[in-house]
């Protein structure tokens, strides 16, 4: 599992000019399996360790301007986009390969599950994208602050 998690101060996401998901301040999220993620993955350590750590990161500031607040610290939002495009390779040529991608039976219910789960637990309000459709992804990312996470790297 790989996210990419974007401090932004709103976004939403729109799906054939429909507005399918909506946030303010908080982050947004790209969320991406890749075919080794199984279907037992959500009850792992590691799953609940990224969520914890997407939920607790410090990359808010704080009244001296330090990135000392958590989206907890300050009730922020979510918005979730599933992104298969996080396990394109570029080896070879010019053309990106996704064969490391889960493929999309299984990435859809492990996005589903992945989103259930960041529910319970998240601060305040969680909006989606639509999985497998042509979205349009709008939002600021306020810094620009990225961070990139890894289950591999909790392993």
């Amino acid at each position: 599992m790989r996210l990419v998690i974007q401090r932004t101060s709103g976004g939403k996401v729109e799906v054939e000019g429909t507005t399918v998901g909506e946030i303010g301040t908080g982050i947004m999220v790209l969320v991406g399996f890749g075919k080794e993620d199984t279907l037992e993955l959500p009850n792992s350590k590691v799953w609940n360790m990224l969520i914890d750590k997407m939920i607790g990161l410090r990359i808010f500031e704080d009244a001296e301007g330090k990135m000392n607040l958590s989206l907890a610290d300050i009730g922020g939002d979510i918005l979730l986009v599933s992104q298969f495009t996080l396990y394109a390779s570029c080896k070879k040529g010019r053309r990106p390969s996704f064969t490391a991608a889960a493929a999309p039976d299984l990435a859809r219910e492990l996005c589903d599950q992945f989103t259930k789960a960041v529910t319970q637990k998240a601060p305040a309000k969680v909006a989606k994208g639509q999985f497998g459709a042509m979205m349009n992804v709008d939002f600021v990312n306020w810094g620009p602050v990225t961070i990139m996470l890894d289950s591999n790297d909790f392993i």
